[in-house]
């Protein structure tokens, strides 16, 4: 990528008002994985004091979205990527900063192999959200869609 050209975070930072709105952090964003951190925030905190899950929600979709924006750039002029449906668990009590990691579920290749024989292709990006101590509080899971620019 050009060193003139915006990073996969400022990008998002700039399209997407609730990055900002979160003060996420973007720690790394590769074509095969995207780590962002929400700090600690009290007012984003729940009734237990630890991160809202919406604001955790909105960090691991975030992170999705810098996964795809990644791998997918060079596709950007003919498609756009939307998010089709998501799950989340919450495993463990989350209490400090957070950490989202975002990894496709296929390989780019063959998504976009089905983008260019006319399809829509459908994909899944996994993501883990950890407590500073490595302890895995929640589980995401979202389906992306490349939807062909007409």
């Amino acid at each position: 990528m050009s060193e003139t050209l915006p990073s996969v975070g400022e990008m998002l930072a700039a399209t997407v008002p609730m990055v900002r709105t979160l003060n996420l952090e973007f720690v790394e964003a590769s074509p095969e994985r995207a780590v962002l951190r929400l700090p600690d925030q009290p007012d984003f905190h729940n009734h237990v004091g630890g991160p809202h899950a919406g604001a955790m929600f909105t960090l691991a979709e975030s992170s999705s979205g810098a996964v795809v924006l990644a791998a997918f750039a060079d596709q950007l002029g003919r498609a756009v990527p939307l998010a089709v449906r998501a799950e989340i668990g919450y495993k463990k009590l989350a209490k400090g900063p957070v950490t989202a990691t975002a990894t496709l579920g296929r390989p780019a290749a063959e998504v976009i192999a089905e983008l260019d024989a006319g399809q829509r292709p459908e994909f899944p990006v996994n993501i883990a959200i950890t407590r500073e101590d490595g302890a895995v509080t929640g589980e995401m899971s979202i389906v992306w869609t490349l939807r062909p620019q007409t």
